[in-house]
């Protein structure tokens, strides 16, 4: 590994977080936060009649590492299923933990790929896609957390 941690895409991604603004009348919102380094992503869903995301917002208050995985949660999670998205989180960390292998189907996820041997900035990477997944539950369900 080879590639710097912190290479241009990523810092590039920390000033380009679509859907940076928190819903007014969320379906569902969670908020995850990182005990390592305090990072925190709150995730706020509106899903359609078949479970589809239809809205997002985000308050990302987070290092380089998960404001980047946060841009790249909701560049492309409009039209995901909460099946999807719970496939997302649990690919990305299970590639996380695993150290080694290809990068999950995610858009631009692969960008991750130098911090595989940094397991200590796992947690931030996870951290929206953590979110995205329960708040797509939750909003499933019918439950506001």
């Amino acid at each position: 590994m080879n590639a710097p941690l912190y290479n241009a895409e990523i810092l590039r991604l920390t000033t380009a977080i679509p859907h940076d603004r928190r819903l007014t009348d969320p379906m569902a919102s969670v908020e995850r936060r990182s005990p390592i380094c305090g990072s925190r992503v709150t995730v706020d869903l509106n899903l359609d009649e078949a479970g589809r995301v239809t809205e997002v917002g985000m308050l990302v208050r987070a290092c380089a590492l998960g404001q980047a995985s946060a841009a790249l949660l909701s560049a492309h999670v409009v039209g995901r299923s909460v099946t999807e998205l719970a496939a997302a989180r649990d690919e990305l960390t299970a590639w996380l933990a695993a150290g080694q292998g290809d990068a999950p189907a995610w858009p631009g996820i692969d960008i991750f790929t130098p911090a595989l041997s940094y397991t200590a900035r796992h947690p931030s990477i996870r951290l929206a896609f953590e979110a995205a997944a329960q708040a797509a539950e939750d909003a499933a369900a019918g439950a506001k957390s």
